[in-house]
């Protein structure tokens, strides 16, 4: 840290705001926001272990400059406006400002015309959507179109002319108010029909085209028979999407991400008239300093050219008041930014969340499994152990001031999560704030477990424990270990202030070095199991405090 930055960083007020990062160049290189800029700033230039991505940024700030805004709130749509301006290369959540497309239409005009945008503006039309995978926005109009004579032209109907229909309107096409072939009482009933099947109303749409379809084959016109028929099975496609426990109204978007530590993926899933309209899944380079903080910001970014749903659910506990306070915002009414707990729309995050796997699974495999088997192999080396730590179990404590306590089990195979294999526990004998004892528990109930040979995960036994922590936690579970099944297995405590590995029977710790492979595998299972903690625990909270 040069001394430019040094002084910086020492006159930084406590206050709300927005730093913008730059490099050598005067380049933006990234903009966040903070809720006390001091803090949140300082934490760059620490010395301290950092995660690569983290560090590579650092190492590239020349300069920073800030701006105080009067809340977090002001200081969050302010960092969306700054990243969408000036594109910073670290802000790589959402850079290609992909604009998905809406069908709109504007009931107010005396001859309401259907067609496809991709910018939404407050103007007062209506807008569904958006449509994007297999749904196609120009389908589902023709679609329309087919089955409802409405106007596909740009004619303005503020001057009256006497003009011939068009083409359209001999194929069927068109009713041709231009011409007053039809009243704009029975035009509008037209576009309501038009408007219930984008509402999720099926059924009389489905009965035109059906009746269209069999006159067409009947008159040997099987081209337009077989695009009819096409037509009927998206419709039939659409109505299978439907939830039956949702409400027709209901409008949900749900962004789930999956991480391992070293890739993470994201699906979004979009729900309007309680059916599932689309869901993508995308590689989600998380930016910083934290997934929860990336993910709101990205959420953000998302609705910038996109109308805001009434609902949003996720599986990462983020900032809700913050995110749903800009959200409703833009949308100019309460928007809820929730984790579901239970019933459908836990069942619905725990699809995309299956789906944002999937496609984790995918990102991993195509890296290759020989980084996770250096980081293995490096990790025995560094150890001194005798043979390669394969299946590594991490333990953690969760809890605040005391209750709700909750630990949790994360397991590596060969360097990589085995998320099949975590197990989660609710401290039961251990009274007050003793994250010792609680260890003691959680390990002691561990080894049960694995003599009882029973449970998948349990009756494996591990090639290294892991203890999130220091010393203290360290000794307390060696002694709870020593006359049990696992006396022999290698144990090790990671404290986080300095990255120190803690070992059995040793005052000195072993620092391994900042860049090797098996210092981030121990950091990637201590953060995993700390990330698995917090999950449960708040979990376990939200069921305490609605129970109350």
């Amino acid at each position: 840290m040069n001394e430019k930055i040094r002084q910086k960083v020492k006159d930084l007020p406590r206050s709300s705001g927005v730093y913008i990062m730059k490099n050598n160049k005067g380049e933006i290189i990234y903009v966040g926001k903070a809720k006390v800029l001091k803090n949140r700033v300082s934490q760059y230039f620490q010395n301290s272990q950092k995660q690569i991505k983290v560090q590579t940024m650092v190492d590239n700030i020349a300069d920073f400059e800030y701006i105080i805004t009067p809340s977090e709130l002001d200081a969050f749509i302010l960092e969306n406006t700054l990243i969408k301006k000036h594109q910073p290369f670290f802000n790589i959540l959402l850079k290609d400002g992909k604009q998905y497309p809406y069908i709109k239409v504007n009931p107010h005009d005396a001859y309401p015309k259907f067609s496809v945008v991709r910018k939404v503006k407050r103007d007062g039309a209506k807008y569904f959507g958006p449509y994007f995978g297999r749904l196609n926005a120009y389908e589902l109009l023709e679609t329309i179109r087919s089955a409802f004579p409405l106007r596909n032209c740009n004619k303005s109907f503020l001057v009256k002319k006497k003009d011939r229909p068009c083409l359209n309107y001999s194929l069927g096409l068109c009713s041709a108010p231009c011409c007053g072939l039809i009243s704009q009482e029975d035009y509008k009933i037209l576009v309501g029909k038009a408007m219930q099947f984008l509402n999720g109303n099926e059924k009389e749409i489905k009965e035109i085209l059906k009746e269209k379809m069999e006159k067409a084959s009947e008159s040997e016109n099987f081209e337009l028979a077989i695009t009819l028929r096409d037509r009927i099975s998206m419709i039939n496609e659409l109505a299978n999407k439907t939830i039956v426990d949702l409400a027709k109204n209901e409008e949900i978007d749900i962004f789930c991400v999956e991480s391992d530590g070293n890739f993470a993926a994201l699906n979004t899933t979009i729900i309007r008239t309680g059916k599932i309209l689309s869901s993508q899944n995308t590689n989600f380079t998380d930016g910083l300093p934290s997934l929860e903080e990336s993910l709101a910001s990205y959420i953000l970014q998302y609705y910038s050219n996109k109308l805001v749903p009434k609902t949003i659910l996720t599986n990462i506990p983020l900032d809700f008041e913050l995110v749903s306070n800009a959200l409703s915002m833009l949308k100019g009414a309460n928007v809820e930014v929730v984790i579901p707990q239970k019933g459908i729309k836990k069942k619905l995050v725990d699809m995309s969340l299956k789906n944002a796997n999937n496609t984790l699974q995918k990102e991993i495999s195509k890296g290759g499994d020989e980084i996770f088997i250096e980081m293995v192999k490096d990790l025995k080396f560094a150890l001194g152990l005798k043979k390669l730590p394969n299946r590594m179990e991490c333990y953690d404590i969760s809890h605040i001031s005391g209750t709700n306590k909750v630990g949790s089990m994360v397991v590596f195979s060969f360097g990589k999560p085995l998320k099949s294999d975590y197990r989660k526990f609710k401290i039961k004998t251990i009274e007050g704030n003793d994250d010792f004892a609680c260890l003691q528990e959680v390990l002691r109930r561990r080894n049960t477990e694995f003599d009882k040979q029973k449970d998948l995960s349990f009756k494996k036994e591990p090639d290294l424990l892991v203890i999130d922590g220091g010393k203290g936690q360290l000794s307390s579970v060696v002694e709870e270990l020593e006359n049990t099944s696992f006396k022999d297995v290698p144990i090790i405590s990671l404290a986080k202030r300095f990255e120190e590995v803690y070992v059995p029977h040793s005052k000195t710790p072993i620092r391994l070095p900042e860049d090797s492979l098996s210092l981030r595998l121990l950091q990637n299972i201590r953060d995993e199991a700390h990330r698995f903690a917090i999950t449960f625990h708040r979990s376990l909270r939200s069921k305490t405090m609605i129970e109350k």
